[in-house]
């Protein structure tokens, strides 16, 4: 006899009915599929048909799922395969990162950040933190425009000036501080200088009293896939001081491009050196 599942909304004051539904679709057909009829997952759930559908045709528009176009029946769709992807090589950047981070944590004494681009924000996937008494209130998931942080400076350095346009349409140059950079010409100037140096600086713009030092993570194919960084109150990561804590951030970033199976000649060099 097929299993049922019934959706019971007093499990939590958080759920969203239609939300639930949705996840109960794609449960269903993962448990008991790859092929399920309209009429037997409205029975598993107990949903009249119309409802059903209607749930059916958001995530078929979604390509979370998909239609047989001679059967009728459905299955999960690529675009599962696609995010889970995404979440595993994550899960693995941070996990060939992190010894990388702990060595700018003991060469630096300062916070040490692996960040990714996700549209226009950069997101925060590891944090290695000193035994200091004053320490960055980040956190592992946490968002921030990229147009202001070192981290997200440094990978949009690496990206199309279409694709730098594109961010700054979509996002704004809102300044977060007096020293927020708010016109796409300041951006422009400052990826180039970027470029140039090898790393970002994000100098108190995102947050007052806080500098933080960048570099780009490279791809086997140089796409910025990440970027490392350091974070720290301005009074210990003062202005002099910068060009010398650059020098783990950078040789951190070049050394997991490297193994990330980007092979420029500098990348090569400094992991054979490590």
């Amino acid at each position: 006899m097929p299993h049922t599942k019934t959706i019971d909304a007093k499990k939590s004051p958080y759920q969203i009915q239609v939300l639930d539904r949705a996840l109960a679709i794609l449960e269903i057909l993962s448990q008991e599929g790859p092929d399920l009829s309209l009429a037997e997952i409205s029975e598993r759930l107990q949903l009249h048909k119309s409802t059903a559908h209607r749930l059916m045709m958001v995530l078929e528009r979604y390509k979370l799922i998909e239609k047989n176009s001679v059967s009728g029946r459905y299955r999960l769709g690529l675009k599962l395969f696609e995010l889970g992807t995404k979440a595993v090589s994550q899960l693995d950047l941070r996990e060939r990162a992190r010894p990388f981070l702990e060595r700018v944590v003991l060469e630096t004494g300062e916070t040490v950040h692996l960040c990714i681009m996700d549209d226009t924000e950069v997101v925060y996937l590891d944090k290695v933190e000193p035994t200091r008494s004053v320490r960055m209130a980040s956190s592992v998931g946490r968002r921030n425009p990229a147009y202001c942080t070192a981290v997200g400076k440094a990978m949009m350095a690496y990206l199309s000036e279409a694709e730098v346009e594109s961010i700054v349409r979509k996002q704004g140059l809102k300044p977060l501080t007096a020293n927020t950079l708010t016109t796409l010409y300041e951006l422009k100037t400052d990826l180039a200088t970027i470029r140039k140096r090898g790393y970002a600086i994000d100098d108190e713009e995102n947050e007052e009293g806080v500098r933080c030092v960048g570099c780009v993570v490279r791809g086997h194919s140089g796409e910025p896939v990440a970027a490392i960084s350091i974070s720290g109150p301005s009074f210990r990561v003062t202005k002099e001081k910068v060009e010398h804590l650059a020098i783990p951030v950078v040789a951190a970033a070049r050394s997991l491009s490297a193994n990330l199976g980007f092979a420029d000649e500098i990348s090569v060099a400094t992991e054979q050196a490590i």
